[in-house]
């Protein structure tokens, strides 16, 4: 009997959106949480807004020592983590732990502490030759993004699958859809899924300046973030979380679990083309989205609602709307589409997660979030991007997708309570 992977938990760590309820209520009233960055001094930097969570550990339960420990982003999966699994009603002492099993996405790790304990160690970068002495005794766990899964895995004593996803901008994804091949595949029952990073930090500020990538609309912040409008120049800077639990569809219907959705279908391209480039003709998301289409058993007529990359760059935006054509053919200029990154910045690796929790939101309350600062469309991007506000639809199918440094291209089917219950 073919296994089936469903969403039955949500937690979210967001920009100026802690728990799944606030997350909801950013995205329906279409606010946008992006202002100057308060991390540091911003203003030596090209782009000087990001969009920043709110976060205050202590006040979300982590103990001294697991925030000594832990890198922030670290601390958004584990928060994130404890909320989905409160979410879906698990009761984890009832489970056989060698079925449970965490899968973590993340593109650029523990940036925020590397960054502070080079500084601490080179003595404010005055040393070329750093002292070791000074370092935290917790270093080694920021080198290794893999200390994101193992904290989450402590945390909920799973002793099944645990492993670590980063594949840059498609990280949130990528983690999620290896996660449902697990349990597909019969590894796991259960897991803990999905994407965090916390990169506000003055070395990835540099980078992104460096190749022009972000925003410098730096009087602007609330406006700053425009995917698909003519005025758009650059993305903006995020941070956050999403975790899920996924189960097999026959074990969430024993415990009588609420359904978010099946995640049905899910594939992955590369365009082995350029690091920071996109072909034109989007030919390789394309095909993800047709293969993941087919996972699913759905036709591009199928597609009640699309959530877009829309990172807010010229290039990314032009080639996602050719990717579509090309994939939906004249359903691509039927179907809504909509970017929350005008809402809530672009978190990296972490972003791909958040809009998968968006994509079941949405679902659950037949409401597609708005694309924030959509005000004047872009000749180029001639869809239905649906602007400024929220729209009121019923979707079973859900198409998501991704795009990212070095040519990765992911796209997501997921398909609604109803249809899994059929």
């Amino acid at each position: 009997m073919t296994r089936r992977a469903v969403i039955t938990g949500i937690g979210v760590v967001a920009p100026d959106a802690i728990g799944l309820k606030r997350y909801w209520e950013l995205l329906s009233e279409g606010r946008t949480a992006t202002r100057r960055i308060s991390f540091f001094d911003p203003s030596p930097f090209r782009s000087q807004i990001a969009a920043e969570c709110d976060f205050d550990p202590t006040r979300e339960g982590l103990s001294a020592q697991q925030i000594r420990r832990m890198d922030r982003a670290a601390q958004f999966a584990v928060v994130s983590a404890r909320e989905s699994l409160g979410d879906s009603g698990l009761d984890l002492d009832r489970l056989h732990r060698s079925r449970v099993g965490v899968v973590i996405g993340t593109a650029v790790g523990s940036t925020m502490s590397l960054e502070e304990e080079y500084v601490v160690v080179s003595d404010g970068g005055r040393l070329r030759l750093v002292d070791e002495q000074y370092a935290v005794p917790h270093l080694f766990n920021s080198f290794v993004p893999s200390s994101f899964a193992a904290e989450v895995a402590w945390d909920v004593a799973a002793n099944g699958p645990v492993a670590t996803v980063s594949t840059g901008c498609t990280s949130g994804l990528d983690a999620v859809g290896h996660a449902v091949d697990l349990v597909r595949e019969g590894s796991a029952d259960v897991m803990v899924t999905g994407a965090t990073d916390a990169p506000i930090s003055p070395i990835t500020v540099a980078c992104f300046d460096a190749i022009k990538a972000t925003t410098p609309r730096n009087d602007d912040p609330a406006h700053a973030s425009r995917p698909f409008d003519r005025t758009r120049n650059g993305f903006v800077l995020g941070e956050g979380a999403a975790m899920f639990v996924v189960e097999e569809l026959r074990h969430a219907r024993q415990r009588g679990a609420h359904i978010y959705a099946e995640v049905a279908g899910f594939a992955t391209r590369s365009n082995a083309f350029h690091m920071t480039g996109l072909r034109p003709d989007g030919r390789e998301q394309a095909e993800a989205i047709r293969a993941a289409l087919r996972q699913a058993h759905r036709a591009p007529s199928d597609v009640d609602y699309v959530n877009a990359h829309g990172s807010g760059t010229k290039q990314n935006d032009r080639h996602e709307t050719a990717a579509l054509k090309r994939s939906l053919g004249e359903h691509a200029h039927r179907v809504p589409v909509s970017g929350i990154k005008s809402m809530i910045g672009h978190s990296l690796g972490a972003i791909g997660s958040l809009e998968i929790a968006a994509c079941a939101l949405a679902m659950r309350n037949g409401l597609i979030p708005p694309t924030a600062n959509l005000h004047e469309p872009d000749p180029e991007c001639d869809l239905d991007y649906v602007p400024l506000r929220a729209r009121r639809k019923e979707l079973d199918t859900v198409l998501t997708i991704g795009s990212g440094f070095g040519g990765f291209q992911s796209a997501m089917v997921l398909c609604g309570a109803g249809e899994v219950a059929g």
